[in-house]
């Protein structure tokens, strides 16, 4: 029998986290809606609760369940069609996209830099109407992976008493707390972070919507819509709502002065807001690594797809609070947030 050192403990818990990180990834389908579902939950059990106690259960739960189909029907109908004008936009102009990168290589063959090779290949107008087309499609193709949250989220609305009476019950009560104390308080942060990633992805929309819309760039509704989507992919999504109106006022305008301008404008909205308003709205419910942001982006993207970039910030919080609540783990909670040393312990 293998001897327990520590380091055949660290062995053992790469090769778990291997093993998890692979069944999250083949099970994605079922663990991406799901959470998706959970974290609807934990935003709108608040307002089922204050409408129980005014009118009956069951009638409170089915109000709260339209409401939510309701808004999550609107956002992606208003997201589908906002990606899908930009994507026909730049099909019917995809002659000035080729003429435009004809002229950028010839410029910059006069200048001793041959596009050659991977470069051409990958980096022509094809590749970024492939592209655009791409991120429009999957917008589009969200119908059925939300309407699986849709039905997951009404199911849980419905067995959250039954649920927190049956953890009350396990081991006397002891083990259902500390779930119950740790689920509660990934919940307020979950609100907390919704709250306040919405505020700011709105304001950063109405922004992006009125700059481009004074610089006279064709689509500012659409460059609206797409700037409040991306804000909720930290990092990645601002830079992508900062290219692209940049790029196409590059066609449209055929004009380097102009796309400078919305590339330095729209920069300067995404910093204003990702720089100076969010931190203070957040407080300390995101007082991790930038690093780990990043990283949860790109993780949870790698696992499940374009909606594991959406939520992969909310579930990194729940893991972080997870760990804080417990100490053998607490000290990982301690390194890439900070905040371990201030959380009471919950499991004594």
């Amino acid at each position: 029998m293998l001897a327990q050192t520590p380091t055949t403990d660290t062995l053992l818990a790469l090769c778990t986290g291997v093993l998890v990180a692979a069944g999250l990834s083949l099970a994605r389908s079922v663990f991406a809606p799901v959470a998706f579902s959970l974290l609807i939950i934990a935003v709108v059990w608040p307002l089922q609760q204050l409408l129980a106690t005014r009118i009956p259960r069951l009638a409170a739960s089915v109000l709260v369940m339209a409401l939510t189909l309701l808004v999550i029907v609107a956002l992606a109908a208003i997201v589908a069609w906002g990606f899908s004008m930009i994507g026909e936009w730049l099909v019917q102009n995809a002659g000035q996209f080729q003429s435009l990168h004809l002229e950028a290589s010839k410029w910059l063959e006069q200048h001793g830099i041959s596009l050659t090779g991977f470069i051409a290949e990958r980096f022509d107008v094809g590749w970024v109407i492939r592209f655009v087309q791409d991120v429009a499609g999957r917008m589009t193709t969200l119908a059925g992976f939300l309407l699986l949250v849709v039905i997951l989220t009404m199911i849980g609305l419905l067995e959250v008493d039954e649920i927190k009476h049956r953890l009350q019950g396990v081991d006397d009560g002891a083990k259902g707390r500390t779930i119950l104390l740790i689920a509660e308080r990934v919940a307020v942060k979950f609100r907390k972070f919704m709250l306040v990633r919405s505020l700011a992805s709105a304001l950063t929309g109405v922004l992006i919507f009125a700059f481009t819309l004074f610089a006279g760039l064709e689509l500012a509704t659409a460059w609206g819509i797409m700037a409040f989507t991306l804000n909720y992919i930290p990092f990645i999504g601002p830079l992508i709502a900062t290219a692209l109106p940049s790029l196409f006022a590059l066609v449209q305008f055929e004009s380097w002065h102009m796309a400078a301008l919305i590339f330095l404008g729209s920069t300067l909205i995404q910093f204003l807001i990702g720089n100076y308003l969010e931190p203070r709205l957040f407080g300390s419910i995101l007082d991790i690594s930038p690093y780990l942001v990043v990283f949860a982006v790109f993780f949870w993207a790698f696992l499940w797809g374009l909606p594991g970039a959406f939520i992969g910030v909310p579930v990194t919080i729940a893991l972080l609070t997870w760990c804080e609540a417990y100490p053998s783990t607490r000290w990982i909670a301690m390194i890439l947030s900070g905040q371990a040393s201030k959380q009471t312990d919950l499991t004594s």
